[in-house]
């Protein structure tokens, strides 16, 4: 009898109090095409795999910014449109680090959060109109508006202007 009611007070102690207190998971929406970037370095308690993974239609939704300038990499003035990097660092609630930028050929970048403006950079997904192929520095290019301020015209932006972009690593 003791056994049992012992028994009975343990189990009820496990459904009332839970072993570890959980956080709600964030909830993104379900992929509805193929992934074009993966961030990474999340908080695993609220990101599966401490990841989140991105299509278009899903950068598209968290609101757009459009840019017209022309760079050192192209011919004359286009337009580009994509999400402000600071509207994904809020939205996946990322706070204080750095971004690690990684392209498709491996090459790589740093961008501390403290650094991001509204929007500068923008993670252009389309110029002119149409989504940038790989070949042509999609199908996410980090984007500043080199023609909008000198400040935009410097070797770190250059180099923090990364092309063919597919996974932003978060370190804190």
């Amino acid at each position: 009898m003791v056994r049992s009611l012992f028994s009975a007070v343990i189990a009820l102690f496990l459904v009332v109090v839970p072993a570890h207190s959980e956080q709600p998971v964030a909830k993104l929406p379900d992929l509805s095409g193929p992934v074009i970037l993966t961030v990474t370095g999340l908080d695993p308690v609220a990101y599966p795999g401490g990841k989140a993974l991105f299509d278009l239609a899903m950068l598209q939704a968290m609101g757009q910014v459009r840019v017209s300038t022309g760079s050192i990499w192209t011919d004359g003035t286009h337009d580009y449109t994509g999400v402000a990097l600071s509207a994904l660092v809020k939205y996946l609630n990322i706070g204080a680090g750095t971004l690690t930028l990684h392209a498709l050929n491996d090459y790589k970048a740093d961008i501390p959060t403290a650094e991001l403006e509204d929007n500068a950079p923008i993670l252009a997904y389309d110029a002119d109109g149409a989504p940038m192929p790989v070949r042509d520095k999609g199908p996410i290019w980090v984007l500043y508006p080199f023609d909008g301020d000198i400040k935009y015209r410097t070797d770190t932006v250059f180099s923090r202007s990364v092309w063919q972009l597919d996974r932003i690593d978060v370190l804190r």
